[in-house]
């Protein structure tokens, strides 16, 4: 059962992963298979420079909305970059590696968990 600190968390990454041009995001609740992880999100980059900065973003934006980062993996090579946030996990892939390991195939049993979109930024208007 997806806890609801995992919701939030969701949104948080996959929003820090937009800002930086992060693709394709899918979230799939795995709490069935793997009790300790809720959700498995995976996003792609174009390229190695990319994948670094979408990692980048996240970790920063979820350690600045106060959750801990238990490991990361991947990152020096930037092809494919794991964020351990307990309830959450983050798969940064580059576009290759992404096909190649197919983790939507591997985990096609699992339930998907919608992402919300981001709110459009409202352009000010001058009243005169």
């Amino acid at each position: 059962m997806q806890s609801p600190s995992a919701a939030d968390m969701l949104q948080i990454a996959a929003d820090a992963a937009r800002s930086k041009g992060g693709e394709d995001l899918l979230a799939l609740n795995v709490s069935e298979p793997l009790p300790l992880v809720d959700i498995f999100l995976l996003v792609t980059g174009n390229s190695e420079r990319n994948v670094a900065a979408i990692a980048d973003e996240v970790e920063d934006k979820m350690i600045e909305a106060g959750y801990k980062r238990v490991r990361r993996e991947g990152r020096s090579e930037a092809r494919w970059v794991l964020l351990d946030f307990g309830d959450l996990i983050v798969h940064v892939f580059h576009e290759e590696e992404r096909t190649y390991y197919g983790l939507e195939r591997l985990w096609k049993d699992c339930p998907v968990v919608p992402i919300a979109e981001p709110a459009p930024l409202s352009a000010s208007v001058d009243q005169d």
